[in-house]
């Protein structure tokens, strides 16, 4: 039978003071079912969480009494009933084996909370230790995820409730992982969004413990935790980033491909289609184009691919049928990977197709989400293609929650990467997972690149 843990948080928490007991006392009161609540309008920029915390019960009771919430989230000036004590201790949860608190795996959470801070408690992400309150023979491993989870914000923005989507699906990945012979334990650290903290924690000795790092944002956090990490030959493996010089990074793992792989791939699609691709390019002044487009035109060059300008303005008129072949597939290159930049332009290419030449559209992976009637030719590292029903179905075991994110779902990610990183400092070269595989290619004697990239045709 498995064992289950119980769990504890070396963590403050927010207590009331004087102050704000004399202040529930403004509230109206009201009996409902024999249980004396407070009626409680509900404020701007606050969560449920916070409620919790200024009433001092359990979110849970609160969603006893108000059922709605479960469906619909917390609205601006409702009135919700709030219980005038706290209920008695309610059953232990099951939860993962990583010891996660069961404010991190909320049953009583909506994704429609004003404020995201009934899904990321502040004890929670706010230097947080999740430990086990009980001794354990196992080999313990401690790791650390590192995010902008804007835990301090008295309004968080939509990237913080991804960054929780992120640190939720990572300890699902961590509960698969636990086994008889070793346990993860977790420290989750809210990193803002400058160097302060980051710079704190490796001045301290608080992280002399951890034996791998998954997460950061920003590029000066990047560059102090990666120098920590080259000290300490402690893994570093970074979701978002994609331009870290690893061939002097030896500890760090990047999962995000580089304009440089991404152009390099759709070059050797377009080589392995020669006879039948004909490549067009929408023609501006080179400081016009993004990166990513000057990398891909300069690698099409390197590879003897020809390709056709279209001018921008005939383009704009209807009047480029110059550039294209009526023989073979017309591969458009437009000037950026933007979609809010090339919106405008994807009528006319409508108009081609409609007259009769065929059209496919250099894409980008997150342009999957709007409406574009041309077939597209994109790389990404994600995949839509994998059956996530069983993961589903963990996951609704241990939130109530939808998920925020899509294309890609930031849960996955979380999930996928934890797995990579436990693999990569296991000395595994990659990991098969539930939205993307990953294979490990060493830069030098540097640090690492995912290698496994798709070119996908829709």
């Amino acid at each position: 039978m498995k064992k289950i843990y119980s769990i504890w948080l070396l963590c403050a928490m927010v207590a009331l003071g004087a102050s704000a007991q004399e202040e529930l006392k403004n509230y109206p009161l009201d009996t409902i079912n024999g249980e004396e609540v407070y009626q409680y309008r509900v404020e701007r920029s606050i969560g449920l969480y916070r409620i919790g915390v200024n009433f001092d019960v359990p979110q849970a009771d609160i969603i006893r009494l108000n059922p709605q919430l479960r469906e619909r989230g917390l609205h601006f000036d409702e009135v919700l009933l709030i219980p005038t004590k706290r209920k008695v201790e309610k059953m232990p949860q099951t939860v993962p084996d990583t010891a996660v608190p069961d404010t991190a795996i909320p049953d009583t959470v909506s994704t429609n909370t004003v404020i995201p801070d009934s899904v990321i408690p502040d004890s929670v992400v706010t230097d947080t230790v999740v430990t086990d309150s009980i001794t354990d023979t196992r080999r313990v491993v401690e790791l650390a995820l590192m995010l902008p989870f804007e835990s301090r914000q008295t309004k968080r923005s939509g990237n913080a409730e991804r960054m929780m989507e992120f640190y939720q699906g990572a300890l699902l990945a961590l509960k698969d992982l636990q086994n008889d012979s070793t346990l993860y334990r977790l420290r989750v650290y809210d990193t803002e969004r400058s160097e302060r903290r980051v710079r704190e924690l490796c001045d301290s000795t608080e992280l002399d413990s951890v034996q791998g790092v998954l997460g950061l944002v920003y590029p000066i956090q990047i560059e102090l935790m990666a120098k920590w990490c080259a000290e300490k030959k402690v893994p570093l493996l970074l979701p978002f980033s994609d331009d870290i010089p690893l061939g002097v990074r030896p500890c760090v793992l990047q999962f995000n491909s580089t304009d440089k792989q991404e152009a390099d791939s759709l070059c050797r699609w377009i080589a392995a289609r020669a006879d039948s691709v004909h490549c067009v390019a929408v023609e501006v002044k080179e400081g016009d184009l993004s990166t990513s487009v000057r990398i891909l035109r300069r690698s099409l060059r390197t590879n003897g691919i020809e390709y056709t300008g279209m001018g921008l303005r005939e383009l704009m008129n209807d009047s480029a049928a110059y550039a294209l072949d009526s023989t073979k597939e017309n591969l458009i290159i437009l000037h950026s990977d933007r979609f809010q930049h090339v919106r405008m332009l994807l009528p006319h290419l409508e108009n081609m197709q409609d007259a009769g030449y065929r059209i496919r559209l250099v894409s980008q992976y997150s342009w999957q989400k709007e409406q574009i009637r041309l077939p597209q030719v994109y790389t990404s590292v994600f995949t839509t293609e994998k059956d996530h029903e069983a993961y589903d179905r963990l996951w609704e075991d241990f939130y109530v929650t939808g998920h925020v994110s899509d294309m890609p779902r930031y849960d996955l990610l979380g999930y996928d990467l934890m797995h990579a990183l436990v693999g990569a400092m296991e000395g595994k070269n990659g990991i098969v997972g539930m939205q993307s595989d990953i294979r490990w290619e060493q830069v030098g004697e540097g640090g690492w690149q995912n290698g496994w990239l798709r070119v996908i045709e829709n």
